[in-house]
């Protein structure tokens, strides 16, 4: 069985090129779309087994777009394309439900048992670089700040989502709790940490290897 993919990307190239390479491969690219509207429609009409999302739009936020489609269309799974291994993108995309996240120097083979995965619900790949920020945002353990005044488990795990970059927001959909149980969580860190913010807070945690 083929897997239906419509693919998203604002740069002309990378849409033909990836057409060129997935074509022959079990991969059927069935739309290419440059914009976030033009993305909606090639998804509402085609509705694809997997959608290849392109993670900066040249009129949108592709991690928004992404957050819209999974509401929208909960069963078909988007896989983010990025130019950068920034694990604030994969961060965010994580938190935003996405399959999985692709670098476009990935090779043919990496980026059709991403598709393929993602259209069968299977969970991306274990060399794919979003697994290894997942594990790093789920593990719930780590260094105290000091054994009068620790982190609780959450509170680590919620520093290490600010580290990442993300918005008090994203950390609640990442975590499935509410946008006002993290604010209270942030506060707590901050007076911990002794921190004036938030900032000030996620570069303490980089230092201290909170995402190693």
């Amino acid at each position: 069985m083929r897997t239906r993919v419509v693919i998203g990307d604002d740069h002309e190239v990378i849409r033909q090129g990836l057409k060129s390479v997935l074509s022959g491969s079990g991969v059927e690219v069935v739309a290419v779309a440059s914009t976030a509207s033009e993305i909606r429609q090639q998804v509402q009409a085609q509705k694809p087994d997997v959608v290849m999302l392109d993670v900066r739009l040249s009129d949108d936020d592709g991690i928004e777009l992404l957050s819209e489609l999974r509401k929208s269309y909960p069963k078909i799974p988007v896989v983010m394309l990025s130019t950068f291994d920034n694990p604030t993108y994969v961060a965010r995309s994580i938190a935003h439900g996405a399959s999985d996240y692709l670098l476009k120097g990935s090779t043919r083979d990496e980026i059709v048992e991403s598709l393929q995965r993602a259209a069968k619900g299977e969970p991306a790949p274990e060399t794919s670089v979003m697994r290894q920020i997942q594990t790093s945002m789920e593990r719930r353990r780590d260094r105290t700040v000091s054994p009068d005044n620790p982190l609780t488990n959450r509170e680590r795990q919620v520093l290490r989502h600010i580290a990442l970059g993300l918005s008090n927001k994203e950390i609640a959909t990442s975590l499935g709790i509410s946008v006002e149980t993290i604010k209270e969580h942030v506060q707590n860190i901050l007076r911990k940490l002794g921190s004036p913010d938030r900032t000030a807070a996620a570069v303490w945690a980089v230092k201290m290897g909170y995402l190693d």
